[in-house]
């Protein structure tokens, strides 16, 4: 029986490149995006099921799932891939700004899961990915509320394997290091930028850093590890991918906090 995955997140960066090798794999595929009225190449795709999914509007949510079991009935895979990073001096962040991360990072991310997760349950069967980020292992400055919503993630994810493998559901966590997506652009946020001027030097400097961090252009690599992931019929929880993320990771696990952060204060300039 051909299978069926559930991304959220598909417009662009990893989301789009997983649908297409899910679609290249011979899968059907759910592909949801806040604004499909603007896709068009996955449209002429045959078994490509494109749709409107706001994480943070349930309504959308309940939706794209009626939609899709309507269209493919049922839900082997789901990737819940959406999400966004704001970069800023946490005191600097607006009561609105901190909940807009965890809106769409982790309480979004729960949303989609509750949605899928009956049909899974029916199925007695299911792989759900969650897309954290080497930033829910370790952390960089300037990113207190980006790592909180993705160290949340790697919590939940990890706990919820005791709730599902027993019902033929397994749990997976990929951590994408640095890539080039729109991850930089239209999926990240400054914040503060009217805030103490004290953070301004120190937060600018770094900014500068980041633009020259070394950033993968194989954004493929990131969709194999999750078609891998979704394939590998392994209860194997994490999956780090990218040369810094595997460096980062294997570095954290090695050092103290003390020489970590040493470590991160000298690479990030600060």
């Amino acid at each position: 029986m051909k299978k069926t995955v559930f991304i959220t997140g598909a417009s662009s960066g990893f989301g789009r490149e997983t649908v297409k090798l899910f679609h290249q794999k011979g899968w059907n595929v759910i592909a949801t995006m806040r604004s499909p009225e603007n896709e068009t190449e996955l449209f002429e795709l045959n078994d490509v099921l494109v749709g409107r999914l706001d994480v943070t509007d349930k309504d959308s949510i309940k939706s794209a799932v009626e939609q899709g079991m309507a269209k493919f009935g049922r839900i082997d895979v789901l990737v819940n891939n959406a999400g966004y990073g704001a970069l800023g001096a946490m005191e600097a962040a607006t009561e609105e700004q901190v909940k807009q991360q965890f809106d769409v990072n982790f309480f979004g991310l729960i949303a989609v899961t509750k949605a899928v997760l009956p049909v899974m349950r029916q199925q007695k069967s299911g792989v759900i990915i969650n897309v954290s980020s080497v930033g829910g292992r370790v952390t960089f400055p300037f990113a207190s509320l980006y790592h909180a919503s993705k160290f949340a993630v790697e919590g939940l994810t990890e706990s919820m394997q005791y709730e599902l493998n027993p019902l033929g559901i397994r749990m997976k966590i990929v951590e994408p290091g640095g890539y080039k997506t729109e991850f930089s652009g239209r999926s990240m946020t400054l914040i503060g930028a009217d805030g103490p001027e004290v953070y301004k030097e120190v937060f600018n400097k770094f900014i500068a850093m980041l633009e020259h961090w070394p950033m993968s252009e194989n954004i493929g690599e990131v969709a194999d590890v999750i078609y891998g992931a979704a394939t590998d019929g392994t209860e194997t929880l994490r999956y780090p991918v990218g040369p810094d993320a595997l460096q980062l990771v294997e570095a954290r696990r090695q050092m103290d906090d003390v020489e970590f952060k040493k470590m991160m204060t000298a690479q990030t300039a600060l």
